[in-house]
């Protein structure tokens, strides 16, 4: 006779999907302002934001969001109705330097910035919809 232990495992319910662009062409300064606005929202909601943005750099933030959207469809079967922008934050790269020539011999510095973007989403339960009354609050 042979004992077989199962042994579960203790794995923790991963309830954050996240997804890095780790260059993006442009200043830190550009970036967190566009990222501070779709933090907070549903997901479908922050890629229309970002579609109708006038910014360049709204592109490259939108194909990051849709590797998350990705990631949390296939690897971890989340609804994607649910998704919510957890975090989003950026940080400095590397710095290009190049000098532009000017009068009497000098040079100017040009400084071309790159970036990282980090995205985090979550699942949320099903919200109540917004702007609803209960039954018992008539008056």
């Amino acid at each position: 006779m042979v004992a077989v232990s199962l042994k579960k495992k203790n794995r923790k319910k991963v309830d954050t999907v996240k997804s890095v662009n780790n260059s993006i062409r442009t200043s830190v300064r550009k970036l967190n302002p566009i990222l501070k606005s779709i933090v907070g929202k549903k997901v479908d909601v922050a890629m229309r934001d970002l579609q109708f943005s006038a910014k360049r750099i709204s592109k490259d933030i939108r194909k990051t969001i849709g590797s998350a959207v990705a990631n949390a469809e296939n690897n971890f079967q989340y609804d994607i109705d649910n998704l919510v922008v957890k975090e989003a934050y950026c940080g400095k790269k590397i710095v290009m330097k190049r000098f532009r020539p000017r009068a009497k011999g000098r040079a100017a510095p040009i400084l071309k910035p790159w970036s990282t973007v980090t995205i985090i989403l979550s699942e949320v339960k099903q919200m109540g919809s917004h702007g609803t009354k209960s039954s018992s609050c008539r008056f």
